[in-house]
């Protein structure tokens, strides 16, 4: 026999692992369902950015999109802010050990800010002691549910300027028909006690209830020049409400501009209180048979005019409160039609118009006209 004693054992051999292959469904034409991706969660931040604004450093980044469940080596239970002051000339470039070393664990982002962030944004504010000139570099670092740190953000360096104007004071505003208008007083001294006011201008800032971000744009879209004490805003709407803000603008370190804080705000729910102007240029015509009367007239130039109301007398000197208004539902048209006239008789006319608040105008002039 040429066979080994050996051979039926290894054969029995190969058939138990192919058997082990088959049954761990990596082949034998049985396919696992397929597992659900996994969800990737960034660890780390390189859009770190920030702002001076007076005495503090405004810090931003976008939110994590998502989150890991608790126990997961992914989820983000907080987030650390790190600050390194060094002298404005120490050299640009530094490694993360280097950084890991010398810098300051100044705060953190709390899981509870994390979730309840709406905005798509998280922040974070360091107020300073705004003494001498230094160079201060920022870092984030994401902590998971085990106090793992994740390697630390991009680096955010800013040169505080000393400074800084004091906020300017909000003194009253106006609501005018075309405005509303806001006041404030110029600051006088600097966020460190000197005087003068290191002053290049203001910023005027406003929120709507529309708005689910604070307004980051300024209404003014060149900065208002020192000696101003007032804006008028353009663009409201009655029926709204505004919340208005004005920042101080400062001359900064290597000559760029840093806004001071916030001055108190004030509030303004605008409503529409302003009658639209008398309607102008009323020209009659008569036209037979039957007799009648047209009005032709242009329409107001206020935007939010809504239609007109007609009133006539055979007595000019009837006060007007008696004259007879001669169109039931409110005239949306620019011409009417007296059909409701005698042949031989002066009839006088006059028109108000109405806005959408209700405003109704001033009696126009008296136009005159006799039937045919």
């Amino acid at each position: 026999m040429n066979a080994t004693p050996h051979a039926p054992r290894a054969l029995l051999y190969v058939c138990a692992v192919v058997l082990a292959v088959c049954y761990a469904g990596a082949a034998c034409g049985k396919r696992r369902p397929p597992l659900p991706p996994v969800e990737r969660v960034p660890q780390r931040t390189e859009l770190l950015s920030g702002v001076q604004r007076g005495t503090q450093v405004i810090l931003s980044w976008p939110a994590p999109l998502r989150n890991a469940p608790d126990g997961n080596v992914q989820s983000i239970r907080r987030i650390d802010v790190y600050r390194l002051a060094e002298p404005s000339a120490a050299p640009l470039p530094l490694t993360e050990e280097e950084f890991g070393v010398r810098a300051t664990l100044i705060g953190s982002v709390s899981y509870a800010q994390i979730e309840q962030s709406t905005t798509g944004t998280l922040s974070y504010v360091d107020t300073l002691e705004l003494s001498e000139p230094v160079r201060l570099r920022y870092a984030l670092r994401y902590v998971n549910d085990a106090n793992q740190r994740a390697a630390y953000s991009n680096f955010l360096l800013i040169e505080p300027a000393t400074r800084v104007s004091q906020p300017p004071i909000l003194t009253n505003s106006e609501t005018r028909e075309t405005a509303i208008v806001v006041r404030w007083q110029t600051p006088t001294a600097n966020v460190d006690g000197s005087t003068p006011a290191n002053l290049l201008g203001f910023n005027v800032y406003r929120t709507s209830r529309a708005q689910i971000d604070p307004a980051q744009t300024p209404l003014n879209s060149s900065i208002l020049a020192p000696g101003a004490n007032e804006y008028a805003d353009r663009s409201f709407a009655f029926g709204e409400e505004y919340v208005y803000v004005v920042r101080a603008v400062s001359l900064g370190t290597g000559g760029g501009q840093v806004e001071s804080l916030n001055s108190e705000s004030i509030r303004v729910a605008p409503s529409d209180v302003f009658a639209p102007a008398a309607p102008d240029n009323i020209t009659p015509a008569v036209s037979s048979p039957p007799p009648r009367i047209s009005l032709f007239f242009p329409a107001n130039r206020e935007r939010d005019v809504v239609g007109y109301h007609v009133f006539r007398s055979t007595d000019p000197a009837l006060p007007k409160t008696q004259w007879i208004k001669l169109n039931r539902a409110l005239l949306t048209r620019t011409t009417f039609q007296d059909e409701f006239v005698q042949s031989g008789v002066k009839y006088f006319y006059y028109l108000t118009a109405v806005d959408a608040a209700g405003n109704t105008s001033p009696p126009s002039e008296v136009i005159s006209e006799t039937a045919p």
